[in-house]
């Protein structure tokens, strides 16, 4: 996130906005940014006397703005942080008083709303009024496809070495959890030595996550048509379903499989520009390319239409009395054996 970054340095500088309204979907990126705003910004010093957090449950924006009118006691600056102001209550009149504070705020106040999960409404004066003071920030989540470039992104920046195919792991198992993926990335720095890369072994022991036995691995054996290393992923994932969700599998191999179908219409493309439209990282191009070569267009097809019988048998259509175990196995089977399976009209 450009605009993040942009934002921590120039906290570090000393150099801030009257105003930061942070909202949106994405609760990490919001708890980075303000979390920089209430350790970094003010002397440890003047914190006692120019800083003040509050949250939105415990108040109002009247009260909001009455603190933000006042002047430090000590220094330049004081610092108001809101926290889950999504909790606030935001009427008509509550809505113009804030507008009103947006185009006149006060040079001293450095005054910081944390909204999280949810966006402001577009629509609203309010809304307008602090995205033409250039005081409102959205934290978006980020797509699935940009998951793994993220995680690779934040080991770069935290020093770490990875073997290949690890952020794709981390990213197939945590999902968008971005507080947790930060959290698991900051321990493994501790623990890992100078030098030392970042491998499924050392991931298996510190997170819980089994190199051989999951979804990646998983859709690795289907896509190389490795019908031994399949049903044994299988097994153990039908073992263990809290693990390994199986809606999580289904949407994980449908992505595969999709990309697939997308390597098969683009074949003959450079492989930068096939990668790009896939939205993955073209060292894996060679993976994709191997497996359309054993799951023809046709074929590759009928997997999703696979992968769709299967998530309506996962919520109990068509497959009564069929726990996960049973369904995982059924659908590793017919996707190995796409070629042989009559499908039906």
């Amino acid at each position: 996130m450009k605009e993040l970054d942009l934002i921590l340095k120039n906290i570090k500088n000393k150099e801030v906005l009257p105003i930061y309204f942070f909202h949106g979907d994405e609760a990490y990126f919001i708890d980075v940014a303000v979390k920089a705003l209430e350790h970094d910004f003010l002397e440890e010093d003047e914190k006692a006397f120019n800083q003040t957090v509050v949250y939105g449950k415990d108040t109002s924006y009247p009260e909001i703005l009455s603190l933000a009118r006042q002047f430090p006691m000590m220094g330049d600056k004081q610092v108001i942080i809101v926290k889950e102001a999504q909790d606030l209550r935001l009427n008509e009149e509550e809505g113009r008083q804030l507008e009103a504070y947006a185009e006149n705020p006060v040079p001293s106040t450095v005054l910081v709303f944390a909204h999280k999960h949810k966006k402001l409404d577009s629509r609203k004066k309010v809304t307008k009024a602090l995205d033409k003071g250039k005081f409102l920030f959205l934290s978006e989540s980020i797509k699935d496809n940009n998951l793994p470039k993220w995680i690779a992104d934040e080991c770069t920046s935290l020093n770490i070495k990875t073997a290949p195919n690890i952020s794709h792991l981390l990213a197939e198992y945590m999902g968008n959890d971005l507080s947790r993926i930060s959290n698991e990335l900051n321990k493994l720095k501790i623990i890992l030595k100078e030098g030392e890369i970042l491998d499924g072994a050392i991931i298996e022991n510190h997170i819980g996550i089994s190199k051989e036995y999951n979804v990646f691995e998983l859709q690795k054996a289907l896509g190389a048509k490795n019908s031994n290393t399949a049903f044994k992923i299988a097994y153990y994932m039908g073992k263990n379903p809290k693990n390994n969700p199986f809606v999580m599998m289904l949407a994980s191999l449908y992505n595969y499989f999709s990309n697939v179908i997308i390597y098969q219409t683009m074949m003959g493309q450079p492989p930068q520009t096939i990668a790009s439209q896939m939205g993955i990282n073209p060292y894996f191009i060679k993976d994709y390319a191997e497996t359309a070569r054993l799951y023809p267009l046709k074929h590759a097809t009928r997997v999703i239409s696979i992968l769709r019988e299967f998530d309506m048998k996962g919520k109990g259509l068509g497959a009564v009395n069929m726990g996960e175990a049973e369904l995982i196995k059924e659908l590793v089977y017919k996707i190995i054996n796409v070629d042989k399976i009559k499908m039906k009209v």
